[in-house]
């Protein structure tokens, strides 16, 4: 079948735009998701409606299936996310998270240490912001819960935290795919200045958007700036005593319901699961990378592995490992087979409604990816533009390609290059703010998109329903994202970080005294 090429017409970006639109005035995301693939399709087959019908089927195959195989990474993540299921459930099963949240009773006062605790974990597990969304929120939410912490505030926290830290730290997934396209822009420009690893590290404190976002989070539960929608959500979880601010949808959806929790619980049956998902997620990262060195006959390093590694498998695995851990401490308390399978179940159930969102978020990335929407974006960064606007302006076309195809990732590998080769034709000084510009609005696109996966395992994670976590992010995302375009254009015209730095803190303090006007109100 061949399919009409839209790289060059506006139209790339209305499959796209349709989707996101009704998501967010119908509060309908299936329906929404739908409505764009279908758009696509009859795009792309000149709409002839046959052809239309045979594309979306060879699309939703290709989420299944990959090169005649299956598709490996995709079927991971619903593999690992049915693993944490049944392993959320199966800890409730074990009176573990029972056990975990009368410890924090006596340890942790109010909501603002509960927040506090979801923000700290968020930060230090940092490998993979799928993990990180996934197992902070089964962590913390039984916490949040008791102190009345709403779903939409715990899924803005998750979040807030997980691909922050990840594209921060070098040692993540996150870090190591950019690191690979790095290196492949420092060779073709021939800049012998910096390793990758040099020019990653020279890249964080230029990401504003990374920087503050995390700083924002802290900043947002010590102040209480709860504004927009979020004010309404907190509002209903303190006065109604329900973290789902009155969306009976969402706890239907996705609570544990039936299941009975043990009195024989411990803190250390919650502790022990979760350090094994770690430990063995961590463990299979850096093994199945030091298999792909020797496969290389590369010398093995920690970095090294991470580079390499197949984090899709290093979930699964890990998965595995804490799965089987939890089971050991309901074996320990000889509770009735029948109940731990009825509960492994109910965990496996839970998660089907992030999976549906996720085949579907899925289907129209490959829509959007035929439409040629980030090739149509990327070429409106060409012209003549001044040389001291390009960070700000990759920043913002970084964000919207983020925002319109629901990946990163993808903006990454799409955008990365393209800054470099600006830079090497204009001037080499701006490589690094213009790479890091890349990188903050990828980051920002993805947090505001409905359809991109880490927002929708942020809703999973925390139980909220996906439209609300959507909603009540977006003005914190968009102040931050202000931040940052202050922080890119000083860092334009000026080439000083520090500069840059200290005219985006300003504005983030600023920032913050706005919204704790709001929040009074």
């Amino acid at each position: 079948m061949t399919l009409i090429d839209f790289a060059a017409s506006p139209l790339s970006v209305l499959p796209a735009i349709i989707a996101l639109g009704l998501a967010i005035i119908t509060r309908r995301v299936l329906v929404s998701l739908g409505v764009g693939i279908i758009l696509g399709a009859l795009l792309l087959s000149n709409f002839a409606p046959m052809s239309a019908i045979s594309y979306i089927a060879n699309t939703v195959q290709g989420v299944i299936m990959e090169d005649g195989g299956i598709n490996t990474w995709n079927m991971s993540i619903v593999a690992f996310l049915l693993l944490l299921g049944m392993m959320t459930a199966l800890l409730t099963l074990s009176g573990g998270t029972r056990a975990f949240a009368d410890w924090a009773l006596d340890h942790i006062k109010d909501k603002r240490g509960a927040s506090f605790l979801a923000a700290f974990l968020g930060v230090f597990i940092f490998i993979d912001d799928y993990f990180n969304s996934l197992a902070v929120g089964s962590i913390s939410r039984p916490v949040t819960d008791r102190f009345n912490v709403s779903r939409a505030k715990l899924a803005y926290i998750l979040d807030s935290t997980a691909a922050p830290m990840c594209i921060l730290m070098p040692v993540s997934s996150w870090g190591a795919y950019i690191m690979t396209i790095i290196a492949g822009i420092l060779v073709s420009h021939g800049i012998n200045d910096y390793s990758p690893l040099g020019a990653y590290m020279a890249l964080i404190p230029m990401n504003f958007y990374a920087i503050f976002t995390l700083l924002m989070v802290f900043a947002v539960i010590y102040f209480k700036l709860d504004v927009g929608p979020m004010k309404q959500h907190e509002i209903e979880a303190e006065s109604k005593g329900s973290v789902h601010a009155g969306d009976q949808d969402a706890a239907d959806l996705h609570d544990e319901l039936g299941i009975t929790e043990s009195e024989k619980g411990k803190v250390s049956d919650l502790i022990y699961p979760i350090v094994a998902l770690i430990a063995g997620t961590l463990f299979f990262m850096i093994y199945s990378g030091a298999q792909s060195l020797a496969a290389s006959e590369l010398p093995f390093s920690v970095l090294g592995s991470f580079e390499n590694t197949d984090v899709g498998s290093s979930l699964v695995y890990g998965g595995i490992v804490g799965l089987l851990v939890t089971l050991t401490t309901t074996f320990k308390q000889k509770l009735p087979l029948k109940e731990i399978g009825f509960a492994a179940w109910i965990g496996a159930k839970s998660m089907f409604g992030a999976i549906i969102i996720l085949f579907f978020a899925w289907s129209i990335g490959s829509v959007i990816g035929d439409m040629k929407t980030g090739a149509y974006l990327s070429s409106l960064v060409q012209g003549n533009i001044g040389l001291h606007w390009l960070p700000v302006i990759l920043f913002v076309l970084s964000g919207l390609m983020a925002f319109s195809t629901g990946t990163s990732w993808g903006t990454f590998g799409i955008m990365l290059p393209i800054a470099g080769d600006l830079a090497g034709a204009t001037d080499l000084a701006l490589m690094l703010p213009m790479l890091s510009a890349v990188l903050a609005g990828s980051v920002f696109g993805d947090h505001c998109s409905p359809i991109s996966d880490t927002t929708i395992l942020s809703s999973t994670g925390a139980r909220c329903k996906h439209i609300d976590h959507v909603a009540t992010q977006l003005p914190y995302a968009l102040s931050m994202a202000a931040v940052s375009m202050i922080g890119f254009v000083v860092i334009g015209f000026t080439s000083s970080l520090l500069t840059a730095l200290a005219a985006s803190s300003l504005a983030f303090i600023a920032v913050i005294a706005v919204m704790k006007v709001l929040s009074k109100r």
